[in-house]
């Protein structure tokens, strides 16, 4: 499996993603947003753009369809629930359906509510597992639940399934916030250092070459995948006093979402 990460440049930052077959040069656009970037990167690797899959229905992941399909005839793939806002959708999946690219590659879906109520993200069947996260899981960070989401939904997402993935898997996430995820777990977590020197190693890094994290970074600098630490809870207390000396890992979640929403 080959993944070519497109840095869009826009003012939402961000990601689009082509996943290659590297026996047959078949290719899968997802989110591409910026269809002729996508376009012109696969036409620079000599790949053929077959397949469309959409983490989810917001505009910025779906706005390039229209073009990518004029340009490639590429069959449109996202959640099942989603077919009715997003138009002329082939194909509707759910949790454990494959997607293959090519003769090598496998993408299994897994069914990820939260962001919104029809979102999927991908996970690669590879020695290394790769997770591309749409708007679900950000590098240092989690989606917010405004337009047609839920926190509860979001946190059963992370509790029950982002959890349980190998340290090792690669977070291709939909967009570019790592920085300001980071600031808001040093605000969370003061005690935090390995958020603290990702911060100064990172802070200037070119979007265009992005860090691409891995699971074992997320449980060590994310605060959504520290909610039992001594020190998230602490400062949580002094914004949520009514949360006691013994909060339950949900509690700390959706406090937490709280926050990051104003934040």
């Amino acid at each position: 499996m080959i993944v070519e990460q497109v840095w869009t440049g826009n003012a939402y930052r961000n990601f689009n993603y082509l996943v290659a077959c590297p026996e047959t040069g078949e290719a899968l656009a997802i989110d591409p947003l910026d269809f002729s970037r996508c376009l012109a990167a696969a036409q620079a690797r000599g790949w053929r753009i077959s397949q469309i899959v959409n983490t989810h229905e917001h505009g910025d992941h779906i706005g390039g369809n229209k073009g990518m399909v004029a340009a490639t005839g590429a069959k449109i793939i996202a959640h099942r629930n989603a077919g009715g806002r997003i138009p002329n959708m082939d194909r509707g999946v759910g949790a454990g359906d494959v997607i293959k690219v090519g003769a090598t590659v496998d993408l299994e879906c897994l069914d990820t509510p939260g962001h919104t109520m029809s979102h999927i993200c991908l996970l690669s069947h590879t020695d290394q597992p790769a997770l591309f996260s749409g708007d679900t899981l950000f590098n240092a960070g989690a989606g917010n639940c405004h337009n047609g989401g839920h926190p509860d939904e979001l946190y059963e997402t992370f509790d029950r399934q982002l959890s349980k993935l190998r340290d090792d898997t690669l977070v291709y996430p939909g967009h570019d916030y790592l920085i300001n995820n980071l600031r808001f777990t040093l605000d969370r977590e003061p005690d935090n250092e390995v958020a603290r020197q990702m911060i100064h190693e990172y802070e200037n890094q070119d979007p265009a070459d992005a860090l691409v994290t891995t699971l074992a970074q997320e449980r060590a600098m994310n605060t959504f995948f520290r909610l039992d630490s001594p020190s998230v809870i602490a400062k949580l207390q002094e914004d949520f006093p009514d949360i006691g000396d013994k909060p339950d890992e949900r509690t700390v979640f959706l406090r937490l979402r709280e926050l990051r929403n104003s934040w």
